[in-house]
């Protein structure tokens, strides 16, 4: 269990490290703590909350491939980026951007509802960011470490944050 710990701090604290990646987490961890004072119920103020952090997060891992070869010369490079990647940053996208025109719409996709209870969400952006920011290389052990975290974090942050959702 200390290993997994180990691992665990190491992708918390690897973003505030990095002063290029405080831009891209911070954002993230008060979009978590406004989800987190808000109601549990799915509602479209959630899911534009949880869309606005989703686009966030994959535009600042998308962001440095796009490489500017002149002046008024620039393109996306998607051969830089690992398939895992790519495919993290994607869905991120995708999600945030249903998420988003859900909430502003007032009108969720059939069997779209899920997207106003993405309040958690933001655990996942904030512990997979140093991989997705290549700081740190996937590996399994990393991402059994953040689903193995998961539920207790969720309780902590569930419990210590109670009294900001009285009444809510």
């Amino acid at each position: 269990m200390h290993a997994y710990w180990s691992v665990f701090v190491t992708l918390i604290v690897t973003p505030f490290e990095h002063v290029t990646l405080i831009w891209g987490i911070v954002p993230l961890y008060v979009g978590w703590l406004l989800n987190e004072s808000t109601s549990s119920k799915a509602n479209y103020r959630t899911a534009i909350q949880s869309g606005f952090s989703f686009i966030w997060a994959g535009t600042q891992w998308f962001y440095p491939y796009f490489v500017k070869r002149g002046p008024h010369d620039v393109h996306l490079d998607l051969n830089a980026m690992l398939p895992v990647n790519l495919a993290v940053t994607a869905l991120v996208l995708v999600l945030g951007v249903i998420a988003l025109v859900s909430g502003l719409r007032k009108r969720f996709p059939k069997y779209g509802r899920f997207l106003g209870h993405t309040r958690f969400s933001n655990y996942f952006m904030i512990t997979v960011y140093p991989m997705q920011a290549h700081y740190l290389p996937w590996t399994w052990t990393r991402l059994e470490t953040l689903a193995l975290f998961a539920v207790p974090v969720w309780v902590v942050i569930y419990l210590g944050l109670m009294p900001l959702r009285q009444g809510k």
